[in-house]
């Protein structure tokens, strides 16, 4: 049976996502080009057409990635609509919000986002870990570090929140509809990694890392004993 295609790498999702529409929108919202309205159209296909084929090329329904195409599907929405910029930086800061709630509510549960993302079959050999924490009588040591961590992460996506909102207030100050507004929404997209996805993913790294090294605390094994593909 041939293998299924790969999914996107980091470049096709820094093209798609980012540059792409940064170009369009920077370089062809003007009234000689696309204009403000088709230049958001377009811009926008690239990110929601990339979002669709990589959920499709999963071959399962991910929450995340859903709610990432709803985002952009809303301030696209927004922006023909010429809504109150304001409302479009409520919507920045929501969609983090709402996944750093999810994160915090789940923890209370059986299946912990934390838990699924980062301790699951593909990335780490949870039954080993499992035993050896249990040959340590470790395990309840590990589920109060694994909430730990997953307050680390929901720390992660508050300051994305935040910084979202912040950006989006300071940047979109211009009449909606506007060739002016469709440039700071470029801006905006350009600034979103360097600005917001990066600070998150430096705070949900140190999660992660904490995770490890307490891992090999607990079992006295290297991390690397329990990671698939690592030996």
């Amino acid at each position: 049976m041939p293998s299924k295609p790969g999914r996107g790498g980091f470049l096709s999702s820094l093209c798609f996502n980012i540059i792409i529409p940064v170009i369009i929108l920077s370089k062809f919202s003007g009234t000689e080009d696309l204009g403000p309205a088709w230049s958001i159209v377009v811009a926008l296909f690239f990110p929601i057409s990339y979002g669709l084929w990589d959920l499709k090329q999963s071959g399962k329904i991910n929450a995340f990635s859903i709610l990432g195409i709803v985002s952009v599907f809303l301030t696209g929405g927004m922006s023909l609509l010429k809504i109150d910029p304001e409302y479009i930086a409520i919507k920045e800061a929501a969609v983090p919000a709402i996944i750093g709630i999810a994160v915090l509510f789940t923890q209370k549960t059986k299946y912990p986002i934390v838990k699924v993302l980062i301790l699951n079959d593909q990335i780490i050999y949870t039954e080993k870990l499992q035993s050896s924490l249990e040959a340590n009588q470790a395990t309840a040591t590990f589920e109060r570090i694994l909430a730990r961590c997953s307050y680390i992460v929901a720390g992660s996506f508050a300051l994305s929140s935040v910084l979202n909102y912040i950006l989006a207030r300071i940047i979109l100050v211009s009449p909606p509809g506007t060739t002016a507004f469709s440039e700071e929404l470029g801006k905006m997209t350009a600034l979103s990694y360097p600005v917001i996805a990066l600070p998150s993913m430096i705070v949900m790294l140190v999660a992660v890392w904490h995770l490890f090294s307490q891992i090999s605390k607990l079992t006295g094994e290297n991390i690397e004993n329990f990671i698939v593909g690592a030996k």
